[in-house]
């Protein structure tokens, strides 16, 4: 995933260098775009790449982070990339990410000092957020190219869209039974989700989810991996709690017989 930023003097006319949000142009307009405004200087440009790893491991992981948090972040990152360069940044537009006057409000706290308009399809409305969504579809295209290349993977990846027949019928060839997608696809992503049940893939059941639908998922404490006897007397069970987190993290229990 990448986020941009592009931005210009105020007083700068852009409309008639015919940005656009980049969805409705073709693959040569947007490159033929990005290299004008890579060789103008009076506009510059910023971007922030998230591999589908870093994006799946916030989303997935123990203390998870929102696709919005992510995307707020990667944000306030553009932004503070044109001040560290030199631009007196007054006005920024910004495509919403959510509610917009929410969005709005927390960029406001983060740059105190900069005005915010925050709209849904400010990609279509200001051409300087155009212009920002030009840069981040070129270079996601040129990244995704990259990776593939790099992972040996083929065939046409589409636009990476739910509703795209390109895109899923890849993630149809390129998915494993077992362990998923590889480091290319975002495995948090809902409709990689759907895809990883039969029967593109098979089933995974932990003892955890069998306790947890026998009823034990409403008990207090932590669910438990039974390691010992089939008849549970080697296994004394403890609720977690008062134990010390590193017992408690790993889950592990106390046994006065492991066989």
């Amino acid at each position: 995933m990448v986020y941009a930023s592009a931005f210009c003097p105020a007083i700068t006319d852009i409309s008639s260098r015919g940005y656009a949000d980049s969805k409705t142009l073709t693959h040569e307009t947007r490159e033929k775009l990005f290299r004008a405004i890579d060789a103008d200087r009076g506009v510059g440009w910023a971007a922030h790449i998230m591999s589908a790893q870093h994006i799946s491991h916030n989303m997935l992981g123990r203390d998870k982070v929102s696709l919005n948090n992510l995307a707020f972040d990667a944000t306030c990152h553009v932004i503070r990339t044109a001040l560290d360069a030199g631009a007196n940044v007054k006005e920024v537009y910004v495509d919403t990410v959510g509610d917009a006057d929410r969005h709005r409000d927390r960029l406001k706290r983060v740059f105190p000092a900069i005005e915010f308009t925050v709209c849904p399809k400010a990609d279509s409305l200001y051409p300087i957020v155009s212009a920002a969504s030009i840069v981040a579809k070129v270079l996601r295209d040129t990244s995704l190219t990259e990776c593939q290349k790099s992972l040996g993977l083929q065939g046409e990846v589409g636009t990476g869209y739910p509703g795209d027949a390109a895109t899923v019928a890849w993630l149809k060839q390129h998915i494993h039974p077992v362990f998923g997608f590889p480091p290319l696809v975002r495995q948090s992503w809902e409709t990689c989700a759907r895809l990883l049940e039969p029967p593109e893939a098979v089933s995974v059941k932990f003892e955890a989810d069998e306790a947890a639908e026998s009823g034990d998922a409403g008990r207090p404490g932590q669910q438990r991996l039974n390691f010992a006897s089939s008849s549970g007397s080697g296994m004394v069970e403890t609720s977690g709690l008062g134990r010390h987190t590193y017992f408690r993290f790993r889950k592990l229990q106390r046994v006065t017989e492991a066989f």
